[in-house]
């Protein structure tokens, strides 16, 4: 379950904002842990890195979002932050302290949602999924995040990965099978691309990390559909 904070100081808002993360989980059948602060002392004060998103108030009375942000980042450089403010220039400084981003006041609640899949989405490509796939002597363990992209060797696999090639036994089919619910895409016949690690799409070359690949033309509609889906979710 996502753990979810406001720190707001007006009882209105947090109350509205409250009932926006409600409204959200009927909507898209989410499930949220909600904690509530009046100020930004309160969060700060014995703070426990236990929260997965913050949504804070930058004015308040006692102490503003500002202080209060970097404050948690001296313990916590995971959570996610969301700035609430009635001024856009504040969103500036919000780079300091890692935001994700910022929402103007009065909070529409379209703006809210659209802010919070964005932070829904980024917890979800952190966690770590590993596929354990046969090598020569034994079994690997890759961590599918760090995948660039797969290709079609015969009767064999190779997969690009940060840590290096591991090459094993198997088709591209059943690999794009194991993969169906996570974001990988042909760009052609032999290789299956991780959308994640995309980087630039240009005429019929993508380049995913460090590799230029080619798009096929009987692969690009499909693949820069699934990209422009991909990328419409919200990327980091």
């Amino acid at each position: 379950m996502i753990h979810i904070a406001i720190v707001e100081d007006d009882p209105q808002v947090r109350e509205q904002l409250a009932g926006y993360i409600r409204r959200y989980e009927r909507q898209f059948g989410k499930m949220f842990e909600l904690t509530t602060f009046e100020d930004g002392d309160e969060i700060v004060s014995d703070y426990k890195a236990v929260y997965d998103i913050i949504l804070l108030d930058v004015q308040m009375r006692r102490m503003d979002g500002m202080a209060a942000a970097e404050a948690i980042r001296r313990v916590d450089r995971d959570v996610i932050l969301i700035f609430i403010t009635n001024m856009a220039q504040f969103a500036i400084r919000g780079y300091a302290v890692d935001a994700l981003d910022y929402i103007l006041k009065p909070v529409p609640y379209f703006a809210f949602s659209q802010q919070l899949q964005k932070a829904v989405d980024r917890l979800r490509r952190r966690q770590k999924v590993f596929l354990t796939v046969p090598i020569e002597g034994g079994l690997r363990r890759i961590d599918v995040a760090t995948i660039y992209y797969l290709e079609s060797e015969g009767h064999y696999v190779r997969f690009y990965t940060e840590d290096g090639d591991v090459l094993t036994p198997g088709s591209l089919k059943s690999y794009e099978e194991k993969l169906s619910d996570k974001p990988f895409a042909r760009c052609n016949s032999g290789y299956l691309v991780n959308l994640e690690q995309v980087l630039e799409v240009r005429q019929n070359t993508v380049q995913v990390g460090p590799h230029a690949l080619q798009i096929s033309r009987p692969k690009k509609k499909a693949f820069l559909e699934a990209l422009t889906d991909y990328i419409g979710g919200g990327v980091r």
